[in-house]
């Protein structure tokens, strides 16, 4: 048990009893406990009773030296992580660098200054307490982190299910007003209502989908058949928006294989073809389609909106950057996730754009 007075705990090791007992006394006296041990045997068996903070080792010693010793001592789970710093008369490089690779921290050359094993001491033991706390920390951390995580997955959650209500019940209101009240202020209340509920429902996909990108490493990729999933975003996910927007959206007859996970990619083409709606020609005209370049499959959107200037281009896929304000609200995270998802599926993303001629976003994947 440690000295909750002293500085920390060291052990000393050296079969020559007057170096024991110069720097017994020393350090000691400097603030620290220090135990003491003759030969490599019963260094290790007192390094795993006692736990020192650091041990001072002798190379030359009978029996277990001190690279042996200290092999030993990196080979056990209890004394592993003690700093190792030996003492050695020994000055040739290849001696020193052998140490090092058996796990020792630092070296000392005999003979011995008192306050240069003092400092080193110091050194280390400081080092070793930052190491320590730097654990304690990143342990504190990753547990908050997996709570923060469980929560905010709870609470999107349970906004989501009350705000899918509210969405849909909005449609049917919309509906009976459109066959039943004629009152344009009702209406556009209404639709008002509607939009604002989509909205808060892709902030929640979004930030759902950025959560699982962040705590899984990997994912099971398969082939997917992007004709059918193209097909069903412009059918059902994005038919309010292209509604809202008075857009087309027209998607290639063929497509090119690849390799991905399928609700990721979902959400990928959600956010690029909702952007070119939202930030396109007035009206949005979309293409979408894919080719093959460089062994990847390259799927992209291509809008009619205006020419971005290369400086605007680098900008797009930094997290809360928007560059319509004034064309649509939006939350600035989904081409920031987008890159996130691509990059961890093994693909890229980027933007090209001409003038008179639209904006082509895309995204590569690897084929089968």
């Amino acid at each position: 048990m440690k000295d909750v007075l002293s500085k920390g705990t060291l052990l000393i090791v050296d079969d020559v009893p007057a170096n024991i007992s110069i720097l017994f006394e020393f350090l000691t006296n400097s603030g620290y406990k220090v135990l003491v041990a003759q030969d490599g045997k019963k260094a290790i068996q007192k390094a795993e009773y006692a736990k020192p903070d650091l041990i001072l080792l002798d190379v030359m010693m009978p029996g277990i030296d001190g690279f042996e010793a200290c092999k030993i001592l990196k080979s056990k789970e209890t004394t592993k992580e003690i700093p190792v710093i030996f003492m050695t008369a020994l000055a040739e490089t290849v001696d020193k660098v052998k140490g090092f690779n058996l796990g020792a921290v630092d070296y000392i050359t005999k003979p011995i200054q008192q306050e240069e094993v003092l400092a080193r001491v110091t050194s280390q033991l400081n080092f070793r307490n930052l190491q320590k706390q730097l654990t304690l920390h990143m342990a504190e951390l990753e547990t908050r982190n997996m709570e923060l995580d469980a929560f905010s997955r709870t609470v999107a959650h349970d906004l989501k299910n009350p705000l899918n209500i509210v969405v849909g019940l909005t449609d049917i209101l919309i509906d009976d007003c459109h066959e039943k009240i004629d009152d344009e202020n009702i209406l556009e209340n209404l639709t008002s209502v509607q939009q604002a509920g989509q909205k808060m429902v892709s902030i929640i996909d979004a930030l759902l989908l950025l959560a699982g990108v962040s705590k899984k490493a990997e994912v099971e990729k398969t082939t997917l058949n992007m004709k059918d999933m193209v097909e069903q975003i412009i059918s059902q996910r994005l038919f309010h928006v292209i509604k809202q927007y008075n857009g087309t959206v027209t998607a290639a007859d063929e497509w090119h294989s690849a390799q991905g996970y399928a609700p990721w990619v979902e959400e990928v083409w959600v956010n690029y073809i909702s952007n070119a709606l939202k930030y396109g020609g007035q009206p949005p005209e979309v293409r979408v389609g894919s080719s093959v370049e460089q062994g990847k499959v390259k799927f992209w959107v291509h809008d009619n909106g205006n020419y971005l200037e290369p400086e605007a281009c680098a900008q797009l896929f930094t997290p809360f950057t928007r560059l319509h304000q004034d064309r649509a609200e939006g939350h600035g995270l989904g081409l920031s996730i987008v890159q996130q998802v691509v990059k961890k599926l093994g693909g890229e993303v980027g933007v090209d754009s001409s003038h008179n001629e639209g904006n082509i976003f895309y995204f590569t994947l690897p084929t089968e």
